[in-house]
């Protein structure tokens, strides 16, 4: 007997930077463009993830980074998605940073360790699409 799939993600086609910017700057055009950006600002820090290839050399940022994206949208009332999944990574020794928006989530995994992740949630019945 085959077991239903758990949940439907998509891996997003470029590589992403998260950047830490001064908390007073202005929001720069180059975090707006590409398919999947998104800006934090705090007390502390203006945080913003989007594509490497478009973050210029004298920013902060840590680069190589690939997202998996939740196919949504994901009803509020849902309880432990990323605790899901951030465990399933956890126990394979694959750290994760995690962006909510109103509709889902996006998981970011380093690069390097992408293969071992999408293989490891596959094992646990997620379904990964764009792989």
């Amino acid at each position: 007997m085959r077991k239903e799939k758990i949940l439907t993600m998509r891996l997003l086609r470029d590589k992403y930077g998260v950047c830490r910017l001064d908390k007073n700057e202005i929001i720069p055009s180059w975090a707006q463009n590409g398919e999947f950006f998104s800006i934090t600002k705090t007390a502390d820090e203006l945080s913003i993830v989007c594509d490497e290839d478009n973050i210029p050399d004298n920013i902060k940022c840590e680069k190589d980074w690939n997202i998996l994206k939740i196919e949504g949208p994901l009803d509020f009332s849902l309880i432990g998605i990323l605790s899901s999944i951030s465990s399933i990574l956890a126990d394979k020794g694959i750290s994760i940073f995690a962006v909510s928006t109103y509709d889902t989530d996006y998981i970011l995994i380093k690069n390097k360790d992408i293969d071992k992740a999408v293989k490891s949630l596959i094992e646990e019945r997620y379904e990964i699409l764009g792989y």
